[in-house]
């Protein structure tokens, strides 16, 4: 299954990231862009993910120095629209992929496109790693582990349910029982044209 594909990237990505834990380390893929373009999509969406995760983590720092913090949430737009831009060019892998599948007469649209729902499982490994290490904590109380291992129950159903949905989503587009359909985010906050403020400094 595809799932089982994606879930095992996904956590060799966030176990490699969490070997230095810094959001300053460099990015080497582990899958060839030739050889494994899917693997090598996916470990890009998530390595994103997980710089993200922790960005978001660092910004809420309630001591953070404000320029530092506006540094940094640039750095988040920019990571923002990196995580957009993969998340297009997996479906666009999938778009190539099934080109050529014969769509039956009364095939239907799914109401989000394969790669968006990989997004939101890429999310979800990191999610389950962290409430994880929130079960695993040394110095913290009964109370907190017993209701973060219930959290982390939730988000495992979470994850099986979310990876059969994917897989036979993408079943359904292979048989042509469902056909893909995929728009472009236009995001216009980073677009000079389309931003107000951007406009007014050229």
């Amino acid at each position: 299954m595809f799932t089982n594909t994606a879930n095992s990237i996904f956590q060799e990505v966030i176990n490699t990231y969490h070997e230095m834990n810094t959001v300053d380390q460099p990015f080497i893929n582990s899958y060839d862009e030739k050889e494994q373009l899917l693997h090598h999509l996916l470990y890009r969406k998530c390595w994103i993910d997980t710089v993200q995760w922790h960005y978001e983590d660092i910004i809420r720092d309630p001591e953070i120095d404000p320029v530092a913090a506006l540094k940094l949430k640039r750095q988040i737009d920019s990571s923002n629209q990196d995580r957009t831009d993969m998340v297009e060019y997996i479906d666009g892998y999938f778009l190539n992929k099934y080109a050529n599948i014969t769509v039956k007469s009364d095939a239907k649209i799914n109401s989000e496109s394969p790669a968006w729902a990989i997004d939101r499982l890429s999310i979800l490994a990191l999610k389950i790693y962290h409430m994880n290490e929130e079960v695993e904590r040394k110095d913290a109380s009964p109370e907190h582990i017993i209701n973060c291992k219930k959290k982390l129950n939730v988000l495992l159903e979470q994850r099986e349910d979310l990876s059969t949905a994917i897989d036979d989503l993408l079943l359904d587009i292979e048989n042509g029982n469902k056909y893909m359909k995929v728009y472009k985010q236009m995001k216009m906050y980073n677009d000079d044209e389309l931003n107000p403020v951007l406009r007014a400094q050229k």
